[in-house]
């Protein structure tokens, strides 16, 4: 018994991996790992085997990213593929640095034991990039889980596809804003933006919005001549534990929505989403 276990241990294969994130916005700094890079070190110190692996369920993308272009980030694994199994390993940085966009990132070098290089890329797919269902479920929080109820509901609406996503504010404040506001449309010479906020863990999310939301009027008012309606869409307190049995949470809940309300944002929960969908059909479809 001893024996048939130090001979499995042995049998292991010393690897290093980097996992592949997708990072839309650099400033907020949010991503979703996409993919894996196992590579074996041989023995005599040269050129192991090496695997790439990218996901095939897409919906973690485009809940954090609604116009992700994830055709492009199919072909950029093809492309790896195809560069690493040709060029040298010398030069195995190089080719991920020309290969990758610059919404995509590559994390620090981690050392792994693998029964086989296969068998390894499948484990740590497993383990970072497509874990079960239910964790998908659980992962799925703060802003990202936000933003995905708020695309169901546009969708369910017949909306989605009719709306700008993705606004650049800098098309209304000034060059160099990263700011992105997620969704919006012009009924009747109003301009309707709506943006995820979550409120946990930090205020940080709604700080910015707060900040940016009178510039942003004022350049909708210049650029479209018309107002703006600013919506924040943010998870009930009680999601959050922002309850009476938390007083510290609570308290930084309020002050985070009574932040925006002071810049004049609308501040509506997940709860109203069905509504605010309902309108948006009305307005745009009729």
């Amino acid at each position: 018994m001893r024996s048939i276990v130090m001979t499995s241990e042995f049998e292991r294969r010393a690897c290093e991996f980097r996992l592949l994130r997708y990072v839309p916005d650099a400033v907020r700094n949010e991503y979703v790992h996409i993919g894996v890079i196992l590579r074996e070190r041989a023995e005599d110190g040269g050129a192991g085997r090496i695997e790439v692996r990218f996901t095939r369920d897409w919906r973690r993308v485009r809940c954090l990213d609604p116009d992700a272009d994830t055709a492009l980030l199919e072909a950029m694994e093809s492309e790896l593929k195809q560069r690493l199994a040709v060029e040298p390993e010398g030069k195995l940085m190089r080719i991920l640095e020309e290969s990758l966009s610059l919404n995509v990132q590559m994390t620090e070098t981690k050392a792994y034991l693998a029964e086989s290089v296969p068998a390894g890329v499948e484990e740590l797919m497993r383990l970072y990039i497509d874990p079960p269902a239910r964790e998908r479920i659980q992962r799925l929080s703060g802003r990202a889980g936000i933003l995905s109820r708020m695309r169901s509901e546009f969708e369910r609406a017949g909306v989605w596809e009719l709306m700008r996503r993705r606004i650049a504010a800098s098309d209304y404040t000034r060059a160099g804003d990263p700011l992105r506001i997620d969704c919006g449309y012009r009924p009747n010479g109003v301009v309707k933006m709506f943006h995820a906020v979550s409120l946990d863990p930090g205020l940080e999310m709604a700080k910015v919005l707060a900040f940016s939301a009178e510039g942003l009027r004022a350049g909708v008012e210049r650029v479209e001549k018309a107002g703006l309606e600013l919506t924040a869409i943010i998870d009930p307190a009680a999601k959050v534990g922002a309850t009476e049995e938390e007083p510290e949470r609570l308290a930084m809940y309020r002050f985070g929505v009574e932040t925006m309300e002071e810049h004049r944002i609308r501040v509506l929960t997940t709860s109203d989403l069905g509504r605010v969908a309902d309108t948006a059909r009305r307005e745009l479809v009729g």
